[in-house]
Protein backbone atom coordinates (compact mmCIF):
# COMPACT_ATOMS: atom_id res chain seq x y z
CA UNK A 1 0.00 0.00 0.00
CA UNK A 2 1.49 3.47 -1.49
CA UNK A 3 1.89 5.87 2.16
CA UNK A 4 -0.30 7.93 0.41
CA UNK A 5 -3.35 5.65 0.86
CA UNK A 6 -2.56 5.50 4.41
CA UNK A 7 -4.49 8.29 5.96
CA UNK A 8 -7.72 7.66 3.49
CA UNK A 9 -8.07 4.37 5.17
CA UNK A 10 -7.46 4.97 8.40
CA UNK A 11 -11.19 3.92 9.70
CA UNK A 12 -10.35 0.37 8.21
CA UNK A 13 -10.57 -2.16 10.72
CA UNK A 14 -8.12 -4.96 9.38
CA UNK A 15 -7.54 -8.31 11.52
CA UNK A 16 -9.75 -7.15 14.35
CA UNK A 17 -10.07 -10.16 16.33
CA UNK A 18 -6.47 -11.67 15.35
CA UNK A 19 -5.45 -8.01 16.88
CA UNK A 20 -7.57 -8.21 20.57
CA UNK A 21 -5.75 -9.17 23.43
CA UNK A 22 -5.45 -13.04 23.81
CA UNK A 23 -4.63 -13.01 27.12
CA UNK A 24 -7.40 -14.44 29.99
CA UNK A 25 -6.27 -11.84 32.71
CA UNK A 26 -6.92 -8.92 29.97
CA UNK A 27 -9.87 -10.19 28.73
CA UNK A 28 -12.63 -9.41 31.69
CA UNK A 29 -11.95 -5.97 31.22
CA UNK A 30 -12.44 -3.60 28.32
CA UNK A 31 -9.25 -3.42 26.61
CA UNK A 32 -8.23 -0.70 23.60
CA UNK A 33 -8.40 -2.20 20.46
CA UNK A 34 -4.71 -2.89 19.24
CA UNK A 35 -2.74 -0.50 16.78
CA UNK A 36 -3.38 -1.92 13.39
CA UNK A 37 0.10 -2.90 12.15
CA UNK A 38 1.31 -1.51 7.98
CA UNK A 39 4.90 -2.22 7.27
CA UNK A 40 5.07 -0.09 4.18
CA UNK A 41 8.71 -0.86 2.92
CA UNK A 42 10.96 2.08 2.00
CA UNK A 43 9.20 5.43 1.89
CA UNK A 44 10.14 8.62 1.30
CA UNK A 45 10.27 11.07 4.62
CA UNK A 46 8.28 13.92 3.00
CA UNK A 47 5.03 11.74 1.80
CA UNK A 48 4.96 9.82 5.01
CA UNK A 49 5.25 12.79 7.42
CA UNK A 50 2.42 14.49 5.55
CA UNK A 51 0.58 11.35 6.07
CA UNK A 52 0.71 11.09 9.60
CA UNK A 53 -0.18 14.75 10.25
CA UNK A 54 -3.22 13.98 8.02
CA UNK A 55 -4.28 11.00 9.87
CA UNK A 56 -3.86 12.97 12.85
CA UNK A 57 -5.60 15.88 11.88
CA UNK A 58 -8.63 13.69 10.45
CA UNK A 59 -9.20 11.02 13.12
CA UNK A 60 -11.80 10.97 16.01
CA UNK A 61 -12.22 9.06 18.86
CA UNK A 62 -13.33 5.76 16.85
CA UNK A 63 -10.52 5.87 14.54
CA UNK A 64 -8.24 2.81 15.35
CA UNK A 65 -4.68 3.56 16.22
CA UNK A 66 -1.82 2.27 14.30
CA UNK A 67 1.81 2.03 13.72
CA UNK A 68 3.39 2.23 10.74
CA UNK A 69 7.24 0.46 9.96
CA UNK A 70 9.32 1.74 7.20
CA UNK A 71 12.33 2.46 5.87
CA UNK A 72 13.51 5.92 4.72
CA UNK A 73 16.07 6.91 1.78
CA UNK A 74 19.10 8.98 3.43
CA UNK A 75 17.56 12.00 5.45
CA UNK A 76 18.27 14.04 7.93
CA UNK A 77 15.77 15.12 9.79
CA UNK A 78 15.66 18.41 12.27
CA UNK A 79 13.07 19.01 15.53
CA UNK A 80 11.41 22.04 16.66
CA UNK A 81 14.42 22.56 18.69
CA UNK A 82 17.32 21.99 16.02
CA UNK A 83 19.93 24.42 15.83
CA UNK A 84 21.39 24.57 12.10
CA UNK A 85 24.69 24.62 13.83
CA UNK A 86 24.34 20.72 14.17
CA UNK A 87 24.57 20.11 10.98
CA UNK A 88 28.16 20.32 10.83
CA UNK A 89 28.61 20.98 6.81
CA UNK A 90 27.21 21.01 3.83
CA UNK A 91 25.75 17.31 2.14
CA UNK A 92 23.66 16.28 -0.62
CA UNK A 93 21.60 14.09 1.95
CA UNK A 94 18.19 16.30 2.03
CA UNK A 95 17.54 17.90 5.96
CA UNK A 96 13.80 18.28 6.31
CA UNK A 97 12.61 20.53 9.29
CA UNK A 98 9.77 18.98 11.01
CA UNK A 99 7.53 18.95 13.97
CA UNK A 100 8.64 16.36 16.43
CA UNK A 101 10.84 17.15 19.53
CA UNK A 102 14.57 17.03 19.52
CA UNK A 103 17.54 17.97 17.44
CA UNK A 104 18.87 16.51 14.19
CA UNK A 105 18.93 13.10 13.59
CA UNK A 106 19.80 10.79 10.59
CA UNK A 107 17.22 8.36 8.67
CA UNK A 108 18.61 5.97 5.90
CA UNK A 109 18.22 2.43 4.48
CA UNK A 110 18.68 -0.36 7.48
CA UNK A 111 17.25 1.57 9.96
CA UNK A 112 13.62 0.46 11.69
CA UNK A 113 11.71 3.74 11.81
CA UNK A 114 8.44 2.56 13.55
CA UNK A 115 6.02 5.56 13.78
CA UNK A 116 3.21 5.41 16.49
CA UNK A 117 -0.25 6.95 15.65
CA UNK A 118 -2.22 6.67 19.13
CA UNK A 119 -5.07 8.34 21.08
CA UNK A 120 -3.05 8.40 24.20
CA UNK A 121 -6.20 8.99 26.25
CA UNK A 122 -7.57 5.90 25.23
CA UNK A 123 -4.42 4.12 26.69
CA UNK A 124 -4.09 6.10 29.84
CA UNK A 125 -0.60 7.24 28.91
CA UNK A 126 0.94 10.70 29.10
CA UNK A 127 4.35 11.58 27.38
CA UNK A 128 7.09 11.08 30.06
CA UNK A 129 4.99 7.22 30.30
CA UNK A 130 5.12 7.21 26.33
CA UNK A 131 8.56 7.57 25.77
CA UNK A 132 9.57 4.97 28.63
CA UNK A 133 7.39 2.14 26.79
CA UNK A 134 9.01 2.70 23.45
CA UNK A 135 12.43 3.13 25.01
CA UNK A 136 11.61 -0.28 26.97
CA UNK A 137 10.77 -2.37 23.86
CA UNK A 138 13.78 -1.45 22.00
CA UNK A 139 15.93 -2.23 25.32
CA UNK A 140 13.72 -5.68 25.30
CA UNK A 141 13.86 -6.14 21.98
CA UNK A 142 18.06 -6.18 22.03
CA UNK A 143 18.11 -8.23 25.47
CA UNK A 144 16.06 -11.18 23.68
CA UNK A 145 19.29 -11.26 21.02
CA UNK A 146 21.79 -10.66 24.36
CA UNK A 147 22.82 -7.27 23.74
CA UNK A 148 22.62 -4.99 27.00
CA UNK A 149 21.30 -2.07 26.53
CA UNK A 150 18.99 0.56 29.17
CA UNK A 151 17.31 4.33 28.77
CA UNK A 152 19.23 7.74 29.96
CA UNK A 153 17.34 10.13 31.23
CA UNK A 154 19.44 13.06 30.68
CA UNK A 155 18.93 12.45 26.53
CA UNK A 156 16.24 10.10 25.32
CA UNK A 157 16.93 7.04 23.23
CA UNK A 158 18.52 3.78 23.82
CA UNK A 159 22.53 2.76 24.23
CA UNK A 160 24.70 0.08 24.50
CA UNK A 161 27.42 1.02 26.28
CA UNK A 162 27.16 5.20 25.45
CA UNK A 163 27.01 4.63 21.79
CA UNK A 164 23.04 5.25 21.03
CA UNK A 165 21.05 2.60 18.94
CA UNK A 166 18.15 4.37 18.83
CA UNK A 167 16.47 7.90 18.68
CA UNK A 168 13.38 9.13 19.69
CA UNK A 169 11.18 12.13 18.63
CA UNK A 170 7.26 12.61 19.02
CA UNK A 171 4.72 15.30 18.18
CA UNK A 172 1.24 15.42 20.71
CA UNK A 173 -1.60 17.41 18.85
CA UNK A 174 -5.22 17.04 20.54
CA UNK A 175 -4.02 14.31 22.81
CA UNK A 176 -2.91 12.02 20.16
CA UNK A 177 0.70 11.48 19.11
CA UNK A 178 2.60 10.71 15.81
CA UNK A 179 6.32 10.18 14.63
CA UNK A 180 7.65 7.61 16.97
CA UNK A 181 11.44 5.35 17.23
CA UNK A 182 14.16 4.76 14.88
CA UNK A 183 16.52 1.81 15.65
CA UNK A 184 19.98 1.24 13.71
CA UNK A 185 20.17 -2.29 12.38
CA UNK A 186 22.46 -2.83 9.08
CA UNK A 187 23.11 0.62 7.78
CA UNK A 188 25.77 3.15 6.69
CA UNK A 189 26.56 5.18 10.10
CA UNK A 190 28.56 7.46 7.85
CA UNK A 191 26.08 10.29 8.07
CA UNK A 192 25.91 10.35 11.43
CA UNK A 193 29.37 11.79 11.35
CA UNK A 194 28.08 14.77 9.99
CA UNK A 195 26.06 15.86 12.39
CA UNK A 196 25.62 16.28 16.29
CA UNK A 197 23.29 13.40 16.44
CA UNK A 198 20.38 14.50 18.74
CA UNK A 199 22.33 17.97 19.44
CA UNK A 200 25.22 16.37 21.16
CA UNK A 201 28.64 16.86 19.91
CA UNK A 202 30.54 13.61 19.56
CA UNK A 203 27.76 11.57 20.36
CA UNK A 204 28.81 7.60 19.64
CA UNK A 205 26.22 5.73 17.47
CA UNK A 206 25.98 2.22 17.04
CA UNK A 207 23.56 -0.21 15.48
CA UNK A 208 22.45 -4.43 15.76
CA UNK A 209 25.12 -5.69 13.41
CA UNK A 210 27.92 -4.41 15.60
CA UNK A 211 26.32 -5.84 18.38
CA UNK A 212 26.28 -9.57 17.07
CA UNK A 213 22.85 -9.26 16.32
CA UNK A 214 22.26 -11.11 12.81
CA UNK A 215 18.65 -11.27 12.56
CA UNK A 216 17.16 -10.15 9.41
CA UNK A 217 15.01 -6.25 9.56
CA UNK A 218 11.87 -7.94 8.20
CA UNK A 219 12.27 -9.78 11.93
CA UNK A 220 13.34 -7.29 14.22
CA UNK A 221 10.51 -4.86 12.78
CA UNK A 222 8.08 -7.73 13.86
CA UNK A 223 9.65 -8.23 17.04
CA UNK A 224 9.40 -4.77 17.74
CA UNK A 225 6.11 -4.23 17.15
CA UNK A 226 5.45 -7.07 19.08
CA UNK A 227 6.57 -5.56 22.24
CA UNK A 228 5.34 -1.98 21.52
CA UNK A 229 1.75 -3.63 21.87
CA UNK A 230 2.65 -5.17 24.92
CA UNK A 231 3.97 -2.45 26.25
CA UNK A 232 0.91 -0.42 25.60
CA UNK A 233 -1.72 -3.51 27.23
CA UNK A 234 0.75 -3.51 29.84
CA UNK A 235 0.86 -0.44 30.66
CA UNK A 236 -3.18 0.01 30.21
CA UNK A 237 -3.47 -2.93 32.41
CA UNK A 238 -1.42 -1.43 35.05
CA UNK A 239 -4.03 2.02 35.40
CA UNK A 240 -6.52 -0.11 35.50
CA UNK A 241 -5.31 -2.05 38.09
CA UNK A 242 -4.45 0.45 40.30
CA UNK A 243 -7.53 2.66 39.44
CA UNK A 244 -9.57 0.02 40.95
CA UNK A 245 -7.75 -1.24 43.81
Amino acid sequence: MRIEDRAAQHNTLVNDEQSRPQSSVLSPVFQPLNPALHTLGMVDYQPTWDAMKRFTQERTEHTRDEIWLVQHPPTFTQGLAGLPEHLLQSTDIPVVKIDRGGQITYHGPGQIVAYLLLDLRRWKLNVRELVTLMEQSVVDLLAEHGVTAKARADAPGVYVDNAKIASLGLKIKHGCCYHGLALNVDMNLAPFSLINPCGYAGLRVTQCVEQGITTGIGELQAELAQNLIHGLQKHYQGKLTHEHS
